[in-house]
């Protein structure tokens, strides 16, 4: 009959505890790595994703509406144009 030895229960208990010591740090290293970085692009003024997604569609926006009014403006320049020759003709007669 086998017996586990004291010794290596408590090794193993240690190199569980110390794994556990070094997740822990490697978290709270990413967290203070994501904050400093977070810090020093806000000083840079960058903008974040949404902030340029949210531009970038009111440009979008904008675009399709000046393509809208400049067809407006060509339909209504047409019939002025149009109109043009009508409007002189009824003031000759």
């Amino acid at each position: 009959m086998q017996t586990r030895s004291k010794f290596f229960d408590d090794m193993s208990q240690l190199m569980t505890n110390a794994m556990g010591v070094a997740q822990g740090a490697k978290a709270e290293a990413e967290t203070a790595m994501k904050g400093l970085v977070d810090r020093w692009l806000a000083d840079r003024d960058f903008v974040t994703r949404e902030e340029f997604d949210a531009v970038r569609a009111m440009a979008v926006k904008a675009r399709e509406e000046n393509a809208a009014l400049e067809a407006r403006l060509a339909v209504l320049e047409a019939k002025l144009a149009e109109d043009a020759p009508k409007a002189a003709k009824k003031k000759a007669d």
